[in-house]
């Protein structure tokens, strides 16, 4: 049931992000007064519209994405014809059909009323803006969410304060290796669950050392494998003093990132700390929110690299890796793992908000690659005409005209099949091994 929910959850927010993207698109391209027809979310079947003024609002039936039509997108040909037709052979005319195909369809939309409402018509700053606006929507959308969640509600810190007490030592696995979770029969007694440490209980000093933070606890425990300290801790009100016998045991190594890279042998207690949430400052929030754009920049960058994992996913039966790909349907049924998951309601809602923002920068970052379909295409256009205008009035040469951005299409083609093949990827790796953010 909560899966359900979550995911229809999912649904809804990813739909308004669509929209808000969109939004950005359409609010710019009234602004500098370029004739637009159609605002959508979604694609395939029309389910709903409504007519207002020049322009058709509506949602279809595939919430994959949405667009709004703005005429006058591709230039006319040099010649002022709307479409060339060729009966060349092979790859070159097979090249030219789909350049003068895209031409032939965007101009069959323009009407003679439309002189100086086309968007190929606007200074190539305006399409810029107006093409860069649906992503930056999308940004927005994403740092909003992570300020309220980092200046509002906050983020888990460890403290001193104790959450569990592990029952038996258990070393860790090796990196990729299976890590044993439960304990059997000859495995020892932690030194926690020998001293009598209990849950709610805080610690404030070791061997006689006033700790602050987790960090500083850890450190200390990790340093001192295989002797005995004093430890002070508060218990219902009351200060008390214990010696504990540490033990050595295989401890994980993280990297910067939090991502284990191997094993060391280290002092071990055997308790988990209490992870209230901290609100951040702003320029804390504005130091965590650049991180957050940085990783998922990087994840952008390194897709292709992940693909393998992907495909391993599919046809081997192992866990899959969280680092690799999602889809819609994958997002979606975290976010059900999220509401099902035996966690407090400020969790489920952090962890479910920051599932959306992470949404939303993809949804930037992805759209700002300078290829077409893509937002980042228009805009790599629009920056070419701009050059060669300067450098033509630099020369004191001709204008060279509007840059053709039809002829990018077969590149479009080419960006669009490796789109849907990693859509349809995902799609079954989502279905067959999800990713599992709980166990």
């Amino acid at each position: 049931m909560w899966t359900v929910i979550g995911f229809v959850l999912f649904l809804l927010a990813l739909l308004f992000s669509i929209a808000w993207h969109e939004l950005g698109h359409l609010s710019f391209a009234k602004l500098y007064n370029v004739r637009t027809t159609q605002y959508m979310v979604g694609f395939g079947k029309t389910l709903w519209s409504k007519q207002v003024g020049e322009t058709e609002y509506g949602f279809k039936a595939v919430p994959l994405g949405g667009y709004i039509r703005m005429v006058g997108m591709v230039p006319p040909g040099k010649d002022g014809r709307q479409k060339v037709s060729t009966t060349a052979m092979g790859f070159a005319g097979m090249v030219r059909n789909i350049v003068e195909e895209t031409r032939a369809g965007d101009r069959s939309q323009v009407s003679s009323n439309d002189e100086g409402r086309q968007f190929y018509q606007l200074h190539p700053a305006k399409r810029i803006v107006v093409m860069m606006a649906g992503p930056v929507m999308n940004l927005i959308l994403a740092v909003g969410i992570f300020a309220i969640l980092l200046v509002g509600i906050g983020v888990p810190t460890p403290s001193t304060t104790i959450s569990q007490v592990n029952a038996c030592v258990i070393p860790a696995a090796a990196a990729g290796a299976q890590q044993q979770t439960d304990c059997r029969p000859g495995d020892k007694s932690t030194p926690a669950a020998q001293a009598g440490l209990q849950p709610g209980d805080e610690i404030v000093a070791f061997d006689g050392t006033p700790v602050t933070d987790w960090a500083q606890l850890t450190g200390m425990i990790r340093a001192a494998p295989n002797t005995t300290v004093a430890l002070t801790y508060i218990r219902g009100g009351e200060q008390v003093t214990s010696n504990v016998a540490l033990v050595e045991n295989l401890r994980p190594v993280l990297d910067a990132n939090g991502n284990q890279t191997g094993v060391e042998p280290a002092g071990f207690l055997g308790v988990s700390p209490t992870s209230p949430y901290t609100q951040q400052s702003f320029g804390a929030a504005i130091t965590r929110t650049g991180d957050y754009i940085g990783a998922a920049a990087q994840a952008v960058v390194t897709i292709p690299a992940r693909i393998p994992a992907l495909w391993n996913s599919i046809v081997d039966s192992a866990p899959r890796d969280i680092n690799t790909p999602v889809g819609i349907v994958g997002a979606g049924r975290i976010g059900g793992e999220i509401l099902e998951s035996d966690t407090s309601g400020t969790d489920k809602l952090v962890l479910f908000l920051n599932l959306v923002a992470g949404f939303n920068m993809a949804l930037f970052l992805l759209n700002m690659l300078p290829l077409l379909p893509l937002d980042g295409g228009h805009v790599l256009g629009a920056m070419i005409e701009w050059v060669r205008k300067g450098w033509a009035r630099f020369r004191h040469q001709a204008d060279p005209g509007p840059f053709d951005v039809a002829k990018l299409m077969p590149v479009a083609y080419v960006v669009a099949l490796l789109f849907i093949g990693l859509t349809a990827l995902t799609l079954v790796a989502d279905i067959v091994n999800p990713v599992k953010l709980f166990g």
